[in-house]
């Protein structure tokens, strides 16, 4: 059993421990909420750019846009993975990268070409790891994600899709459900399915039968690649606020796991000291009493 100064050592370094946890679950939870503030404030206009493009879908233009078209054979696959930076985050990385994994070995299996654009270090260190082949990153987004930072590397898969690199494109990220829950998603970017684009729009999807067509200003090209350009960049952008919200979350919950397991421990190692403590008097004593009965 481990001497009284070694218990006492002990103890003391969880409770600093304890402290820290402590701590840096203040901080999630102050950051947890404008994360999201933030991601709640985001989603009025991707609906709102999500109801613009579902009626371009479906206007008869002379133009259609690549993002639009299906190709007949997938060959080629480029998947964006959206991490956080920092962990201390429970299984929040783990989940989505174990998703991602399982669909990337799954497409190697039929013979399909993949890239890998990583947002995030946790993602971009385990796609290293893993030997992918990674097109473009970005790291250190920080709380406050700009949109700027963000889509230079995303752009390289949206060209690549454009240009015939990929015949699909795909995106991970944890979607933020409450402060106790988050799920893994994939969800596919690229060709736009009907699923996306009519998501809100039952209505008008319901009327898709309907021969229309919008008055383009100066042309439908360029229009529609602006409008399309801005829709899959406000899907990436929304995708990034739900994860940031959820590893606020889930680091909040880590960390106050961690204090409670902290404080079981103190217990634990107070109650051991208390013991042996106890056993050092009542040996004592019992060396007294033997030897005063010697005498």
């Amino acid at each position: 059993m481990a001497g009284s100064r070694e218990i006492r050592n002990k103890i003391k370094s969880v409770k600093n421990t304890q402290k820290i946890t402590r701590a840096m679950e203040m901080v999630a939870a102050s950051k947890m909420r404008k994360a999201q503030e933030r991601m709640k404030k985001a989603r009025p206009y991707g609906d709102k750019i999500r109801n613009v493009a579902a009626h371009m879908s479906r206007a008869h233009s002379e133009y259609r846009h690549p993002f639009l078209v299906k190709r007949d054979t997938v060959k080629r696959i480029g998947i964006i993975v959206v991490t956080s930076d920092k962990g201390l985050c429970g299984g929040l990385n783990t989940n989505v990268l174990r998703m991602a994994l399982a669909k990337m070995k799954a497409w190697e299996a039929e013979k399909e070409q993949i890239e890998v654009c990583c947002i995030g270090n946790k993602g971009l260190g385990f796609m290293n790891r893993f030997g992918a082949n990674i097109v473009s990153h970005v790291v250190g987004l920080g709380d406050a994600p700009n949109l700027e930072k963000l889509i230079g590397a995303v752009k390289v898969v949206l060209d690549g899709y454009t240009q015939d690199r990929f015949d699909q494109v795909f995106i991970f990220y944890t979607r933020f459900i409450n402060t106790m829950k988050q799920e893994p998603m994939m969800e596919q970017l690229l060709p736009l399915s009907d699923a996306q684009l009519h998501n809100g729009d039952e209505e008008n999807h319901s009327n898709q039968n309907n021969i229309w067509d919008y008055i383009y200003e100066p042309d439908a090209k360029t229009v529609i690649d602006e409008i399309m350009t801005r829709y899959v960049e406000a899907i990436i952008y929304q995708a990034l606020t739900e994860n940031l919200a959820s590893e606020q979350s889930a680091r909040m919950v880590a960390m106050k796991a961690a204090s409670d397991n902290a404080g079981s421990v103190i217990d634990e190692l107070t109650l051991i000291y208390n013991k042996t403590r106890q056993a050092a008097i009542t040996k004592e004593l019992s060396e007294i009493v033997g030897g005063a009965a010697a005498v």
